[in-house]
């Protein structure tokens, strides 16, 4: 079998890290084509040895990107195309039908109440999407609460199938030594208490409420992986709050892992989310975890994860104050991973991935018996 996977881009963000983790437990022949911004993970992933196709999409609207991917997927001979992302499950399955590929799936990573990657979820979108859904054979919902969403937008039950983000939780566990190295190229004292956020620097991952908190932790250092159009908010709100020089920007990173072992705890405030990549991560990792949403968390049986709490934001401040007295009162350990988290495996997204290219196959197969 032979699958190519098309996202929107390959910046280091929750999606795109997915994909990167996801395809060298796959059981069949992947290829990645990127429409715009190869990025940090291009790389990476190419380096891991999956082939990565630059589209050179210029915006939105370049309709001579649709052209250049439905030549590559004739050329490429795809049995399945799997779209990742807005853009890319719009332009995608049209490209793909083009090129008469006969398997077609997206996967809905980001689909909120009120946004979908930054963009408000209005009837034109919700629109466009249904009409772009009508031309795959099955769309992937990362949890129930996405799956909920989709089918409020219109989409048939019978399309939406839900398939949790996967994680390799191996890689994810601490590593003291990859702590120390972290802090030590980061310019973090080895002693400070580090807050951590992870993810997309955009309004409604309000880590603002994290810069907002330092003046009440003394001394603490907050850690910020990610990039995007917040950055530079946050770092003049830090500036004016006299809290700039504990305040890191990581950008974009691969290591993610080191960066999670060298937190003390991971702060999340986002209030709305489609999964909750960043968290499930962190647990992995021993953090203890403050959270504002995490539908991965709702969906684990209650009590089996008692690492991470829902915090709201007028409660964060405290409840991170209190954490960093617990840490000076005696010594910092970690937190053992809940044995929960292995219903998100990444072994396990695969597994139901590969059947679910498979069911499809022999349908599309039979239809043209039939």
């Amino acid at each position: 079998m032979k699958v190519l996977h098309v996202i929107t881009g390959l910046a280091a963000g929750g999606a795109e890290q997915q994909l990167r983790t996801l395809l060298p437990h796959m059981d069949c022949a992947g290829e990645v084509a990127v429409l715009t911004r190869p990025g940090a993970l291009a790389d990476a992933i190419r380096a891991a040895g999956t082939p990565v196709h630059a589209v050179g999409m210029g915006g939105n609207r370049d309709l001579r990107a649709l052209p250049r991917l439905t030549g590559l997927m004739r050329a490429g001979r795809y049995q399945v195309v799997h779209a990742h992302l807005y853009r890319a499950c719009v332009y995608a399955p049209l490209a793909a039908r083009l090129a008469a590929v006969p398997v077609v799936v997206t996967t809905e990573h980001s689909a909120g109440a009120r946004h979908i990657e930054g963009r408000p979820v209005t009837a034109p979108v919700r629109a466009l999407y249904r009409a772009t859904a009508r031309l795959t054979h099955a769309v992937v919902a990362v949890s129930p609460t996405v799956a909920d969403r989709l089918h409020g937008w219109g989409l048939p039950p019978s399309r939406v199938v839900t398939i949790p983000n996967g994680v390799d939780l191996a890689a994810f566990r601490h590593d003291p030594r990859a702590a120390a190295q972290a802090r030590l190229s980061l310019g973090i004292p080895p002693e400070s208490f580090v807050v951590g956020g992870v993810g997309r620097l955009v309004a409604g991952k309000n880590f603002h409420l994290l810069v907002e908190a330092l003046p009440r932790l003394d001394g603490a250092v907050l850690l910020l992986v990610g990039d995007g159009p917040e950055q530079p908010r946050l770092r003049s709100l830090a500036e004016r709050l006299g809290v700039g020089r504990r305040v890191v920007l990581a950008g974009e990173s691969v290591h993610v892992p080191a960066l999670l072992s060298a937190m003390d705890v991971l702060a999340a405030p986002s209030q709305e989310e489609t999964f909750g990549l960043a968290v499930v991560e962190a647990l992995a990792a021993g953090l203890p975890v403050l959270y504002g949403a995490c539908p991965a968390i709702d969906d684990l049986p209650p009590g089996t994860v008692p690492g991470a709490r829902r915090v709201p934001p007028h409660r964060l401040a405290a409840e991170l104050a209190a954490l960093l007295a617990a840490s000076l009162a005696g010594p910092r350990t970690r937190l053992p991973p809940p044995p929960a988290l292995d219903r998100y495996d990444v072994r396990r997204q695969a597994r139901r991935l590969h059947d679910l290219y498979d069911r499809l196959l022999i349908r599309r197969h039979q239809e043209r018996l039939s």
